[in-house]
């Protein structure tokens, strides 16, 4: 079996003009981190339905794992603030030293939660890794994810 992630690579500056505002914002919100201890900076913007914009930053903690990574801020921050509103699109950028890293890709406890809240919405969640010249833009979690657990793996 061979498995395949399809995703569009585009040059950040051929984005639409609200994939644009959501790098911006995820690029802002990595600026905010609390990093003292890896100096990796990620942000996270998130697109809801309504046109909210809502963005997270990772939180370090001395007692690792208490840590918590940028998806998961935001994803949570969306849910608690504006339940039952879908997550159109998802954007993520890590900076160290001031600069724009490569494109990274969420960790696997970031994808699980963000599948989740995809199968809340029911609807795909494009997601936007966000390098420093290019972005990879994926049509849903799944594509990172694709032997997901789900609700109806605990089923009896």
């Amino acid at each position: 079996m061979v498995i395949e992630i399809r995703y569009l690579e585009v040059s950040a500056a051929g984005l639409t003009a609200a994939d644009a505002l959501l790098r911006e914002a995820a690029l802002q919100a990595a600026g905010r981190a609390y990093a003292p201890y890896s100096g990796f900076q990620v942000g996270a913007a998130a697109l809801l339905e309504n046109g909210e914009v809502v963005t997270g930053c990772n939180q370090e903690n001395a007692a690792s794992p208490s840590g918590l990574c940028a998806e998961r801020v935001a994803l949570s921050y969306a849910g608690a603030r504006y339940p039952g509103v879908p997550v159109s699109a998802l954007a993520i950028i890590a900076m160290s030293g001031g600069d724009v890293r490569p494109h990274i890709a969420p960790c696997g406890a970031c994808c699980q939660v963000m599948l989740e809240m995809e199968q809340r919405g029911g609807k795909p969640m494009r997601i936007l890794l966000c390098g420093k010249d290019t972005v990879r833009i994926l049509p849903s979690v799944s594509a990172l994810l694709p032997f997901s657990f789900t609700e109806n793996d605990m089923e009896l």
